[in-house]
């Protein structure tokens, strides 16, 4: 091939992808998501023993008012070590902002002094009416977050790559994956054991739940 004819095939190329993505903004391919999606009946939890599952109720539901989003699924989890009851409300979003800050906020008062971060993302943990209360959006891809700008950030750094965007030019997926499984765990407070060894069962296990569904996210 002369150098002439490569650079005809660069250039028609260049312009055939042009105008594919160009047509994928104006008119964007919709992968819907599977709106019958249940969250399954059991979840091992290290150390912890489940004891019930149900689905939440209208009245469990409320919390969820404070997010934007599609409320696709939702269920409650119980689990029991020793004289402990851990309670574990889980909720699945699609097309949300993440934002759990104004729940959270309506809580505590504020959010500055209760968002916590590690290797795995952001989280809340916080006490409010006798109990110690754990809160996070654990996303499709990267960490977990707690306010929308984290929640927009993580969107950024992961679905903006190369694997994603290919994809998405194709009409195989969304552009953005904005769904989130808020994650919202309780533990009872004593009053014969420090609030930071609570807050440090509350953690173990939130580590164990993130683990599982990192590796367990619901399909589109």
């Amino acid at each position: 091939m002369t150098n002439t004819s490569r650079t005809f095939l660069l250039f028609v190329t260049a312009i055939a992808t042009a105008f594919t993505l160009g047509k994928s903004i104006v008119n964007p391919a919709t992968i819907s998501l599977n709106n019958n999606y249940t969250l399954p009946n059991s979840v091992t939890l290290s150390q912890w023993h489940l004891t019930t599952t149900k689905p939440l109720t209208s009245h469990n539901h409320k919390p969820a008012e404070y997010i934007t989003g599609n409320l696709i699924a939702g269920k409650n989890y119980s689990y029991q070590q020793q004289q402990n009851i851990l309670n574990i409300e889980m909720r699945y979003f699609g097309d949300t902002n993440g934002n759990l800050k104004d729940f959270i906020t309506s809580q505590t008062g504020e959010l500055s002094t209760v968002l916590k971060e590690d290797s795995r993302g952001s989280y809340s943990i916080y006490t409010h009416d006798n109990k110690a209360y754990l809160s996070a959006c654990i996303n499709p891809h990267g960490k977990s977050t707690v306010t929308s700008d984290e929640f927009n950030r993580n969107l950024m750094t992961y679905d903006t790559s190369l694997n994603n965007i290919i994809p998405w030019l194709l009409g195989q997926a969304e552009f953005r994956d904005k769904r989130c499984l808020w994650a919202h765990l309780s533990l009872p407070l004593d009053n014969n054991i420090p609030v930071k060894d609570t807050y440090a069962d509350l953690e173990t296990a939130w580590f164990d739940w993130y683990d599982y569904w990192q590796a367990n996210y619901p399909q589109r």
